[in-house]
């Protein structure tokens, strides 16, 4: 069976690599010297339509993959030099060809012409920018549209956005944060007619004074340039569709309404994002929940412990689409920027959503040995609803000192109601589930950056989370629910529940059954981080910090009687009354070394480990010193 399926996989990439072919070659002066980033385009002749696109290397070296059954022209230019083409044909048969290309000095000869040629790409050092223009057709409607047809840029059916193999983690739009750089909201969207340039900027870091300092490598961003006509003016878009309900009743009338309102100016920029709809598009995921929660830096990279504190504050849809019975969402967004003066920049964005979910499943279940029929039928109705509120800024008086302070402020509403009916031969069970939860949160952190002089470098971060959970769980049934452990089983006549001794739970014609949780959270981070500069190549860096998380947990179970009285279940076996508490301080050393190809960067961290546990009464310590080695090598296997 390995065979067949290896043969099989054989035989796929074949017929995939038989349906395009590889042209390769160089470009270089009339003197021989090889062109690096010089543009080669393949467009089909027909259409002119782009195909291919590729920039050659330091030796001058291009590839493109062409598909076959069609004729193309390549156009190889270099900025100051003439355009070249030549055209290719491509037929059902052909294989792989070498094509060169010379070019000469462009020569002008009209001293009062001023001849203008817009590259499609530019590269600058780590920038590379991309002429929007020289890629569309026309016939795209997102900035997502956009990024596809750039070379070497991929995005996924979730926005997500890669360069060159790396995961795009920051957009900003003129050079301000769009949505806290998030890239599903900026790829699907900002109206491609409004992009004029795409800058990838690669080891990308937003703190002027660490560039260089720690690993930077894989950090990409990206900057979209706009076209002047979108500039210091109010542009956007509106989406809109409905159906009429059918015969099957009034819920099944569909709308969907996406307004969207940009402005952008170099004092102040406002992005608006509504989504109002009942066809199962949900505007805001589980990712994206994620990706807004997290936009913090990174603390204690090399240095302390990385320690999370997970929350159950999820304000989003969890089905779409054919997977739930009815999905009625409503979201909006909005972000600004305002730059206060030269050293003072200001930003933030807010977040509504809400969601309401209705899922019904129908299931059939045959016991082959008992010839019993079971069915059952769920209905499950969710309401999700969250906002969240983040304000950022940034303080840079000189070109040495930058201050940054962001608060992340976070609160939701939910609740599921869920009805089970259970039905075997004449035997009917029900279950009723009722979950609630309103967290709160909120989420400051603050950095400080300075640089003394050239060899001497400062980097401050203290971070501060408040966490709040209130989670209730309730779940009425006909039958004895956790029997054996709400009830003692007699052993004398086990499968008669009626001769149980009820102890905690009272006999009841439904059984009832409440609890009730408080999670409160703490945790603090600090962080100080010295970089020596010894040379261009190599650097010392100094940590001292400290991670402290504080969490208080109690729970509770009660049972609500038919008269409405409440029987507390006050064994400490159904009740928690918890206290943890973690501390973690830390001294790191770290040298970065840059040699050839070679990126070293080997270091040790000290840690004491503090760790206290009280629960009901009974505490549990630890103390633990660790010295932690850790090593770090990146080798160049080709130059960008």
């Amino acid at each position: 069976m390995g065979r067949i399926l290896i043969s099989i996989f054989c035989i796929f990439t074949l017929s995939l690599s038989a349906q395009s072919i590889k042209v390769k070659g160089t470009i270089k002066d009339s003197i021989g010297n090889p062109l690096e980033f010089a543009n080669v385009i393949a467009s089909i002749k027909s259409s002119g339509a782009t195909e291919s696109y590729g920039i050659t290397n330091y030796q001058g070296r291009y590839q493109l993959d062409l598909p076959k059954g069609n004729n193309y022209i390549l156009r190889a230019s270099f900025l100051g030099y003439e355009t070249k083409e030549q055209t290719v044909n491509v037929p059902a048969d052909a294989e792989n060809m070498d094509l060169d290309f010379i070019l000469n000095p462009q020569e002008n000869q009209l001293d009062d012409v001023e001849i203008v040629y817009e590259m499609p790409v530019t590269v600058k050092g780590d920038t590379i920018v991309y002429n929007a223009d020289s890629f569309t057709n026309g016939d795209e409607r997102k900035l997502g549209d956009v990024m596809k047809k750039l070379p070497g840029v991929e995005v996924n059916d979730d926005g997500e956005i890669q360069v060159e193999g790396k995961t795009v983690q920051k957009v900003m739009v003129e050079g301000k944060d769009f949505f806290d750089g998030d890239s599903k909201l900026a790829t699907k969207n900002i109206p491609a007619d409004a992009v004029d340039k795409v800058e990838v900027l690669r080891n990308y870091n937003e703190v002027d004074q660490m560039r260089g300092l720690g690993n930077d490598r894989d950090n990409v961003a990206i900057n979209i340039k706009l076209k002047e006509g979108k500039k210091n003016f109010w542009f956007g878009e509106v989406t809109a569709g409905g159906g009429i309900a059918d015969e099957y009743g009034d819920d099944n009338g569909r709308y969907l309404a996406h307004p969207k309102l940009f402005y952008y100016s170099p004092k102040y920029s406002i992005n608006l994002i509504t989504d109002f709809n009942n066809i199962g598009e949900v505007p805001f995921t589980f990712r994206d929940y994620f990706n807004f929660t997290g936009g913090f830096k990174n603390f204690n990279k090399g240095g302390g412990t990385s320690f999370r504190i997970s929350d159950s504050d999820l304000g989003f849809a969890v089905s779409q689409n054919d997977r739930a019975k009815r999905i009625d969402t409503k979201f909006f967004a909005g972000n600004f920027s305002y730059a206060v003066n030269d050293k003072l920049d200001i930003s933030g964005f807010g977040i509504l959503s809400d969601n309401k979910t209705d899922i019904v499943n129908n299931s059939i279940r045959q016991y082959i040995l008992t010839g019993i029929t079971e069915n059952t039928n769920t209905e499950n109705a969710q309401r999700n609803q969250l906002a969240m509120l983040k304000l950022s800024s940034t303080y840079k008086p000189n070109t040495n000192f930058q201050l940054d302070y962001d608060a992340l402020v976070k609160t939701s509403k939910q609740s599921e109601d869920d009805t089970t009916i259970s039905i075997v031969d004449s035997n009917q069970n029900d279950i009723s589930e009722v979950k609630e939860n309103q967290p709160f949160s909120i989420n400051q952190n603050a950095n400080a950056y300075y640089t003394l002089n050239d060899k001497n470098i400062f980097a401050a971060q203290v971070q501060h989370l408040y966490q709040n959970e209130d989670p209730f769980y309730q779940a009425v049934q006909d039958s004895i629910p956790f029997r054996g452990v709400f009830t003692v089983i007699n052993p004398l006549d086990p499968f008669n529940s009626d001769s149980d001794t009820f102890d905690p739970l009272e006999q009841s014609d439904r059984y009832n059954i409440n609890q009730n949780k408080t999670v409160k959270s703490n945790k603090i981070d600090a962080k100080v981080d010295y970089y020596y500069v010894l040379n261009n190549v190599s650097n010392l860096n100094f940590t001292v910090g400290t991670t402290y998380s504080n969490q208080k947990f109690n729970s509770a179970i009660f049972q609500i009687l038919d008269n409405g009285n409440q029987n507390a279940f006050t064994d400490d076996d159904f009740n928690n009354d918890v206290t943890y508490s973690f501390t973690d301080a830390f001294f790191g050393l770290h040298y970065k070394l840059k040699s050839g190809k070679f990126i070293f960067t080997p270091g040790a961290t000290l840690h004491n480990y503090i760790l206290k546990n009280e629960q009901l009464g009974t505490t549990a310590t630890q103390n633990d010193w660790m010295v932690l080695p850790d090593v770090n090598v990146v080798l160049e296997l080709k130059k960008s």
